[in-house]
């Protein structure tokens, strides 16, 4: 009886090609692995998105000193990984001076530009400099990779940072290419381009994402995200030191629990996925035989046991009528209305006849224009310095028991949510999940 080929689709994060002795062990995973990919999306390498924003600030500001310093440690980063794999004068390393020589040209041009125009021809640079390096050491180590531009592939609107895809024609463009080459795929996350050719970026951690376009216009089997933890957590590790690890959970359960602030899967990834029915697979780089976590269309494990979420820097805006009546639906579709013009997003929403609470992440330059603009219709009151704290499947002990010796500012329950707002001077820093 003839197999038929599976098509997986893989996504490798900065952390796993943070330096040399990281793509060499991906390389050795790629060459142990059969069948192989049939295409991959690679980050920036480490801390350079981080790195490109600063270089961006320091381009805005005219600071020339400060430019070149950290172009240059850009570059010094990239060239001695690019010297410890091939080594000195390398070809690899005459294609990343020549992208850093693009990024140099493009500030030149658009340091005057809109913010969010130059920011993606910045940052969007991290992916191009990293899928180089990546690409030339598979083919070294015998896995036959063909570099691909992601914006010649995703195409997308023209709203910088937050881009929209165009998912007739980058679905065509990606069944072209793969219908005309055998090697594995390897092209950019968190990038795409305009119809003209202009780069915009995804959203920050959109990485994930581009791996799912991939996944759902190739019609694959399976999309694996690679990381350093060996799949999801019912809770951050680094905040509970108790979190355990969820072998399975459904596309639904995922999605709550990314919009109440789990972190591990962008909020965007899961859409395509669900809708093309591709289960998402979340291994570790550093234990690949290790067992997964699975997202699926079928209830997991993970859709009965409790989850916890953190959001840190809150501000609680306690608004209410300035005439003292009821808070009624168009008064409510207003806030609304006003909050999302800001950008922003309600982390807990609490209506009651009289007032509107709304728990909102602390970001000055969107927050401070909202509150001044409520105030001009209603009495409004802000609460700065507190923790949300967000639990699925919870039951009346364990949120008793979370809540001893805290004040609890905001109370809200469902059937299978509960929420708490507390001061963030009662929380600690690393949390404990009740036994």
């Amino acid at each position: 009886m003839t197999q038929v080929a599976r098509c997986r689709v893989y996504k490798f994060g900065g952390a796993s090609i943070r330096d040399a002795d990281a793509i060499r062990r991906l390389g050795s995973l790629l060459a142990e692995r059969v069948p192989r990919p049939r295409a991959m999306v690679v980050s920036a390498m480490g801390k350079t998105t981080n790195a490109l924003e600063a270089l961006l600030r320091a381009a805005r500001e005219q600071d020339e000193a400060e430019y070149r310093h950290r172009l240059a440690a850009i570059r010094d980063d990239h060239l001695a990984v690019a010297e410890a794999l091939f080594g000195p004068g390398s070809s690899v390393a005459d294609a990343l001076e020549q992208r850093l020589a693009e990024l140099d040209t493009a500030h030149a041009a658009h340091r005057e530009a809109p913010y969010p125009f130059h920011y993606d021809q910045t940052v969007g640079m991290g992916e191009l400099l990293s899928t180089t390096l990546v690409a030339a050491w598979l083919n070294e180590a015998g896995v036959a990779t063909r570099w691909c531009d992601a914006r010649s592939l995703i195409v997308t609107d023209e709203h910088h940072q937050a881009a929209e895809i165009d998912w007739a024609t980058t679905r065509e463009r990606i069944a072209s290419l793969a219908a005309e080459y055998d090697e594995v795929l390897l092209t950019q996350g968190f990038i795409g381009a305009t119809a003209r050719g202009v780069m915009t970026t995804l959203g920050r951690e959109g990485s994930d994402f581009s791996a799912a376009i991939l996944a759902e216009a190739l019609g694959a089997d399976e999309l694996t995200i690679w990381k350093d933890v060996p799949g999801l957590f019912n809770a951050d590790p680094r905040r509970f030191a108790n979190a355990r690890q969820i072998l399975s959970l459904s596309y639904a359960e995922a999605l709550e629990q990314t919009w109440h602030g789990a972190t591990v899967i962008h909020p965007r990834t899961l859409a395509p996925l669900q809708r093309a029915g591709i289960p998402l697979t979340v291994r570790s780089f550093l234990e690949p035989e290790a067992p997964p976590s699975t997202i699926g269309p079928e209830a997991g494990e993970g859709d009965r046991q409790p989850a916890f979420m953190l959001r840190d820097d809150q501000v609680l805006l306690d608004i209410a009528p300035r005439d003292g009546g009821f808070l009624d639906e168009a008064l409510v579709a207003e806030v609304l209305a006003r909050l999302g013009e800001a950008d922003l997003h309600a982390n807990l929403l609490d209506i009651e006849a009289l007032r509107l609470r709304l728990v909102v992440d602390h970001r000055p330059e969107r927050l401070d224009p909202l509150g001044n603009t409520l105030a001009e219709r209603f009495a409004l009151t802000r609460h700065d310095g507190l923790v949300l704290l967000t639990v699925r499947h919870p039951d009346e002990a364990l949120m008793a028991a979370l809540d001893a010796h805290r004040s609890r500012l905001v109370i809200r329950c469902n059937a299978t949510t509960a929420q708490r707002l507390y001061p963030a001077a009662e929380c600690p820093a690393t949390w404990r999940i009740p036994d």
